[in-house]
């Protein structure tokens, strides 16, 4: 293969396809094997990739980057090495969904993964690049831009057709083609129609696979964190996380945070999440409540991705819009999802488990900091620079008008509520009893939510049962909805007291605040499967009234208290 290639008999990606046979060929022979076909492929890659000479003059400053850009032989030379890195870890012992993540993370006595040694000189080249690519849609850099490069860093025609659910032109045989569908010319050996084109293939192709490397890295666990600075990951990944349009972010959350997350070791939470979630869901939160408000008030999503692009009608500019931002939003509910799944939250019981069938005795509770080792949701709500922002968003899910996205929030929703049962936390209590009992609530009455309505009336009833008798607000919210009058709340919570039954609880619940609300609770009147209707212009109106206007608040609670 050497000789082919030096001969130019052989081209890169006919390289990294031999290679990738031999490692498919290797995988059955065992991890010995796999190692050994690994030095044999990677170590020839490795004396070019680890060099200095490039690194300062391509990835040192923006202007670099841009140079590189014109040096198209070896900025597609870089591109090969990444796929094949990115090859390698696929096919060495790594299997999506076959993977412990808990028992990888806390790093298992068990022979290391076949990449684990190539971690520690493979990694931070890629993250250098990365880092440089991100810092191309920093306003400052793009002004600076020359036409080429500030116009490869539009979004791409087949792009946009994939997202408006249009059909591609067919490439040739020699296509490369990626997960969302769009194509590089790979016969062309980076010789594309335009310069900016070319440009624009390469940046794409260097993103999708560089994030795939750094997901598929931190899936081996120990050797991935203890390899790597976690500041110059941060500063790689998230430094510009404002610039990042949104099918970026939800890439970079997607194939790198996540993967991240379920793998993280315990005791490394502390060193590794909190500088990459704290910009990530501060960003996120503002950025997707001002395009959020302005679809549901002006019917335009006005996300960052579009800009640049001229023509086409303004229908399909607003379908592209909203698709952009229906998909960020639900990346960052699933990435709240893991945080609170049971992998990660193995010190976290469940009510029936800590044998609470109503009330909890004041002398079981805990104290927060307890969850926070065995817990990822208890780490995250002990860290307030992580917690404010995903509390936040857990808030604004439920305004905003995508099913699915509330879907994908409830078991956050439900681990917090369960730690404000089980812990003697003041301000965590009074978040889930009053703002968070209330914008469940506000959420039952968009039609949309129909589908999760079940569970949405099954957070409500814990809520009331375990709490109601530690903090006012649910009594005060369920008093402030439109037809209700204080002997149906006294009524309703004696039916509660002849029943143990959580299902027989909820039924008693969902009666309640169907009758209260008079039937505007649209959710709850909605049994079928909810197509989410796309361009959605009318302004979201709450039919339920706002708790502030009818409670006597007295003290400042809730997130407000945080602040």
């Amino acid at each position: 293969m050497a000789y082919l290639q030096k001969e130019g008999c052989l081209l890169r990606a006919e390289h990294n396809l031999l290679g990738e046979a031999f490692l498919v060929m290797a995988s059955a022979a065992g991890i010995q094997q796999q190692q050994e076909v690994l030095a044999w492929l990677l170590e020839p890659l490795s004396k070019e990739w680890t060099q200095l000479e490039w690194q300062n003059a391509y990835l040192s400053d923006p202007t670099g980057l841009v140079h590189l850009c014109s040096e198209t032989q070896f900025m597609w030379s870089l591109f090969h090495t990444v796929t094949f890195f990115e090859k390698a870890l696929k096919r060495s012992g790594f299997r999506k969904g076959n993977i412990n993540f808990l028992n990888n993370s806390a790093g298992s006595s068990g022979p290391l993964h076949p990449m684990a040694s190539h971690l520690s000189w493979m990694l931070p080249p890629l993250l250098k690049i990365l880092r440089a690519i991100h810092s191309l849609w920093s306003p400052p850099v793009t002004r600076a831009l020359t036409g080429e490069v500030k116009g490869a860093l539009v979004m791409s025609d087949v792009e946009r057709n994939t997202l408006l659910g249009e059909a591609n032109s067919k490439l040739s045989k020699g296509a490369l083609t990626f997960s969302n569908g769009s194509q590089i010319d790979m016969n062309k050996e980076g010789y594309a129609e335009s310069i900016e084109i070319d440009i624009r293939n390469w940046l794409k192709g260097i993103r999708d696979s560089g994030y795939n490397v750094l997901g598929l890295s931190a899936t081996i666990g120990d050797s991935f964190f203890k390899c790597l600075d976690v500041h110059y990951v941060a500063l790689a990944l998230v430094e510009n996380i404002q610039s990042m349009e949104f099918r970026h972010i939800r890439q970079l959350v997607h194939s790198i945070l996540i993967p991240l997350v379920k793998c993280c070791p315990p005791d490394l939470w502390e060193v590794w999440l909190e500088k990459l979630l704290r910009p990530l869901l501060v960003h996120t939160q503002l950025a997707l409540n001002c395009s959020w408000s302005s679809l549901l008030q002006e019917g335009r999503a006005k996300v960052p991705d579009l800009h640049g692009i001229l023509g086409g009608s303004d229908l399909k500019v607003e379908v592209m819009e909203e698709k952009l931002l229906r998909d960020l939003t639900r990346e960052i509910c699933l990435l709240l999802s893991v945080l609170a799944s049971s992998g990660l939250n193995v010190g976290l019981p469940s009510l029936e488990q800590s044998g609470h069938i109503s009330r909890v005795d004041a002398s079981s509770l805990k104290d927060l900091d307890t969850f926070a080792s065995i817990s990822m949701v208890g780490f995250v709500l002990k860290h307030k620079g992580i917690a404010l922002p995903a509390l936040q968003l857990t808030l604004d899910v439920f305004k905003w008008n995508d099913g699915e996205a509330v879907n994908k929030v409830t078991s956050f929703c439900g681990a917090i509520i369960l730690l404000a049962i089980l812990t003697n936390n003041v301000e965590l209590l009074q978040f889930v009893s009053k703002d968070l009992f209330y914008a469940i609530i506000q959420g039952l009455a968009l039609e949309s939510n129909g589908i999760i309505s079940a569970d949405l009336v099954g957070l409500c009833r814990e809520i009331f049962v375990y709490l109601s008798d530690r903090d006012p607000a649910p009594r005060q919210i369920l008093l402030s909805l439109p037809c209700i009058t204080l002997q149906d709340l006294l009524a309703f919570e004696e039916a509660l007291t002849k029943t143990s039954s959580p299902k027989d609880q909820k039924q008693h619940m969902k009666s309640l605040l169907i009758s209260a609300s008079g039937n505007q609770l649209k959710a709850l009147a909605v049994q079928k499967s909810v197509n989410v209707i796309t361009n959605v212009s009318t302004r979201s109106r709450s039919l339920v009234s706002a708790p502030e206007s009818k409670i006597n608040e007295g003290d400042t609670i809730g997130l407000a208290a945080i602040l």
